[in-house]
């Protein structure tokens, strides 16, 4: 059984940095997608930002360019999202996401393994 366990959100203030970690259990992510997304109350759930695992090329939406960063640890089977400079705007639940299916990186439906998420809050 694939699982995905988030870990690392929490409380901090504007201009604050916390980092999230998606671990993998039950196969090897070396050869997929995943992604980090987010969803806040009342609104939809979008893409932060996501790898690919066997070529190491990362996405980012335009909202988190340049404070977030995505990465890998092939050894320990985990993805990072570091996660700078916060804004009020990026409090959400943040959920990882893997796929094996090919297209846009941030599209919701190709995910087929969702963690539980975890709670980002920033205040401003």
């Amino acid at each position: 059984q694939v699982q995905l366990v988030e870990s690392g959100g929490g409380s901090v203030q504007a201009g604050g940095s916390l980092r999230l970690s998606c671990a993998a259990s039950g196969y090897t992510i070396s050869s997929i997608c995943v992604a980090w997304f987010r969803q806040a109350p009342g609104k939809e759930r979008e893409g932060v930002a996501a790898i690919y695992i066997g070529g190491g090329t990362t996405y980012y939406a335009d909202s988190v360019k340049g404070r977030f960063t995505i990465s890998q640890d092939n050894a320990k089977n985990t993805v990072y999202l570091q996660m700078n400079s916060l804004k009020p705007e990026d409090t959400a639940m943040y959920y990882c996401a893997a796929k094996t299916r090919v297209g846009s990186w941030s599209r919701i439906i190709d995910y087929a393994y969702w963690g539980q998420g975890t709670q980002v809050t920033v205040s401003s």
